[in-house]
């Protein structure tokens, strides 16, 4: 058996390199981070495109998909893609192809399916073997001109091909399609944009190279999604995000009806039953939302009594979309209506914008609208440049052809004599007549058919056009302001093509900030009825219809018991605070129902797993409450700051030293409070000395030797002191004479009055 030769190669281990982890590591993940940048998330200034998509549409080309010819099946192009050009994963090269050929993802699509391309639902296209595609007419105008010289071509990953660097057709993609991705350190995001208003924004920098970016905002209006609808923002904040190259937009659905009794319903999506009944239709949705989870969440509103204002959702949707919403009733106001589902679902969404590009000199950069269009202009100048130099060596290739034609015209029986006589004709035409190698090549290569007088003709008109385009071409070189007017003159051919009163042109995205909102409350759309909430001692809560004895026989797992019972409203919220000084807030309309044992509590809350809960009551508005934890610390707090309505709640005592012992309302008659601790020792100080506060440790409100705070309490002076006395029965005892408990807040008190409960609690 052969051996492997070790010493040829030599020790493998010499070519270990001894370097610090951190400057390897910095230095291999700067390489990763480049090409990310550069070569796969962000796309061209110049042509809109990233590499994977110039490479399909390329191949696509090389396959003569153009619009009219016959589709091909789109595992061919795949296949060709990554096998020649991107050698990446199939998956990701179909899906960046599915993209290019969906109408409601690109404003302008660059490929034209045939098949399940996927649908604005959600659904998935069908798998690449059983779809196909072509080329559209905006994609050949992307790549116009790739064969006259306009672009240089790069070879592919393994050298055995040749692909253009950029595409350098007029068509300025990166707007009218925009572009997405996440980079390292850096993302971008662009919005699509009308064609038209892109040429007139162009036109206007090309005849006003210092004008204002106000001025250009009145010809650039702002996104124009595939999808449609609105963007509601100001015009203030729409052109400020242009500057910066950096903003966001509130982009809305549409509502519109078909059918209605006036224009003004039909545009307001109402549409007239018979008995006053009415219901609102929408007929677009927000980019890139999709149609089946914009249903799902309005049907999740009704199913969640969250909207009870509504009904019904129905998709009655084919080639258009049509969602019809049902109010529950013809007194609500549709744009009550309107505003639940804009502020509640995806009906309403921000779209970033981060006009973050490479440049020609591939450097990534966020540029404002005005500094972009600067950059594409200068490219297609260069473009324009390249071309015109291309065209001029053809030029110069053919006119030297047809001179050494009209030569041979001229010189015709020499020509052939000299054809008929020498053995190697070739130098000798070219020492007689001063010809060059390809004239005389060209010479001898003309057929007899050829040698007519009419042709002798057609040569000299050749000539002369073509020496009157060579001077054309090189006073284009020559004068800026005609490469100027050049490419102004394209733009206005361009734009004619893509004109507001063409199907493709339409302007689709309606800008118009919004009126201001509806004021409502939520939950003054929530049915009010009465409730009986049940926490129990291992947080299991529940809610029985209707206002029962407190003290009934509920249904508890084993093991478990009451904690806390209180009589509510469905329109109420429930504040449950735990030891940890955290409060959480709970709509008692979403409260489980009294059947079984309920829910727990931890899996609508993230309560920390060793936290336990204090206290639960009733949320109202104007109220105080009484905080204090174990260590003797307290406050008074506003339930207006304690709510919370996240799963994470709100921490308002910080704990430190102890656990929040007292959570207790607060009266607005009651001018004292009384504490006591486990040391039985009683304080009594005046109201006022306890400070209102949002969050914190509060205040010392009595010291301890030994042991904590047992409870706190607040009360009135002149009705004395209350608590429950033990035993049978529901015995409570005043005591009036608190005088001599009576101190500044912070004391340690004394013994207090006999009878007192032995566990220092008030209840």
């Amino acid at each position: 058996m052969p051996t492997k030769d070790t010493t040829a190669g030599g020790d493998p281990f010499d070519a270990i390199i001894d370097a610090p982890f951190d400057a390897a590591l910095s230095e291999r993940y700067l390489v990763y981070a480049l090409s990310t940048i550069t070569a796969r998330s962000l796309p061209d200034l110049r042509d809109g495109l990233k590499p994977v998509h110039r490479r399909l549409l390329w191949a696509m080309r090389q396959l003569k998909l153009n619009p009219t010819d016959a589709f091909k099946k789109s595992a061919r192009v795949v296949g060709d893609v990554i096998g020649k050009y991107h050698p990446h994963g199939d998956a990701s090269v179909y899906d960046a192809m599915v993209r290019l050929a969906q109408d409601f993802a690109l404003r302008y699509p660059l490929v034209e399916g045939q098949g399940n391309f996927g649908n604005i639902d959600g659904d998935n296209a069908a798998a690449y073997r059983y779809t196909e595609a072509r080329l559209t007419r905006t994609a050949l105008r992307l790549m116009e001109g790739l064969d006259e010289g306009t672009v240089d071509f790069i070879p592919t990953y393994n050298g055995e091909e040749q692909e253009p660097e950029i595409f350098p057709g007029l068509f300025p993609n990166l707007l009218a399609n925009g572009a997405s991705g996440i980079a390292v350190g850096m993302a971008t995001n662009i919005p699509s944009h009308n064609v038209a208003e892109i040429v007139d924004a162009t036109l206007a920098v090309i005849d006003q190279p210092a004008i204002e970016h106000a001025k250009l905002m009145e010809l650039f209006h702002g996104p124009d999604f595939a999808t449609g609808g609105l963007v509601v923002d100001s015009p203030a904040a729409i052109a400020h995000a242009y500057e910066i190259g950096r903003g966001s937009f509130r982009v809305r659905g549409r509502f519109h009806a078909a059918e209605g009794r006036s224009d003004a319903d039909r545009e307001a999506g109402i549409e007239r039953l018979g008995g006053g009944q009415w219901q609102l239709v929408i007929s677009e949705i927000p980019y890139q939302v999709q149609k089946g989870k914009l249903i799902e969440q309005i049907a999740g509103l009704i199913a969640d009594k969250k909207l009870p204002i509504l009904e019904d959702v129905r998709d009655e949707s084919d080639e258009a979309i049509r969602i019809v919403l049902v109010p529950r009733s013809r007194n609500i106001e549709p744009e009550l209506l309107k505003e639940s589902i804009y502020k509640l679902t995806d009906m309403e969404v921000r779209f970033g914008l981060n006009l973050n590009v490479l440049d020609a000199t591939r450097t990534p950069m966020v540029l404002g609208l005005k500094e972009l269009l600067e950059h594409w202009i200068i490219s297609q100048i260069d473009i324009l440049q390249r071309r015109s130099r291309h065209r001029l060596d053809q030029i110069a290739r053919r006119l030297e052809l047809v001179e050494g034609y009209i030569i041979a015209f001229l010189n015709l029986d020499r020509v052939i004599a000299i054809i008929r006589t020498e053995d190697e004709p070739k130098p000798v035409l070219m020492a007689e007549f001063e010809l060059t190698d390809r004239q005389a090549e060209a010479i001898l290569n003309m057929r007899l058919r050829s040698l007519r007088k009419l042709e002798e003709m057609e040569l000299r008109r050749e000539q002369e056009a073509l020496l009157k385009e060579r001077g054309e071409l090189q006073e284009l070189l020559d004068d800026p302001r005609k490469q100027k007017r050049r490419l102004k003159r394209d733009l206005v051919r361009l734009r004619k093509e893509y004109a507001e009163n063409t199907v493709l042109g339409r302007r689709r995205t309606t800008i118009a900030e919004a009126a201001p909102a509806v004021e409502f409350n939520m939950d003054s759309m929530i049915e009010r009825e009465p409730l009986t909430i049940i926490l129990s001692q291992k947080g299991w809560i529940k809610a029985a219809r209707g206002h029962v004895e407190l003290n009934g026989d509920f249904k508890f797992k084993e093991g478990d018991g009451p904690a806390f019972a209180l009589h509510g409203q469905t329109t109420d919220k429930l504040i449950i605070a735990t030891d940890q000084g955290r409060f959480f807030t709970l709509r008692c309309d979403r409260l489980p129902g009294a059947r079984g044992f309920g829910e727990p509590v931890r899996a609508m809350l993230d309560l920390e797993p060793e936290a336990q809960i204090v206290a639960a009551l009733l949320y109202r508005a104007d109220s105080l409450l009484l905080l204090a934890s174990s260590s003797g610390k307290g406050f008074a707090a506003k339930m207006s700051d304690l709510l919370a309505e996240t799963r994470k709640g709100r921490q308002v005592v910080n704990v430190k030293d102890g656990k929040l012992a007292v959570v207790r309302p607060m009266l607005p008659e009651h001018d004292h409070i009384a504490v006591t601790g486990d040391n039985r020792k009683l304080v009594v100080f005046n109201r006022d000395e306890l400070p209102v506060m949002e969050r914190g440790q509060g205040v010392q409100l009595q010291r301890y030797r030994d042991g904590g705070l047992a409870d706190a309490v607040s009360f009135r002076l002149e009705e004395g002191l209350s608590w429950k006395m033990g035993g049978k029965g529901d015995r409570t005892r005043t005591e009036t004479e608190m005088w001599q408990w009576k101190v500044a807040r912070g004391g340690t008190g004394r013994m207090p009055p006999q009878g007192f409960p032995r566990d220092n609690k008030f209840d």
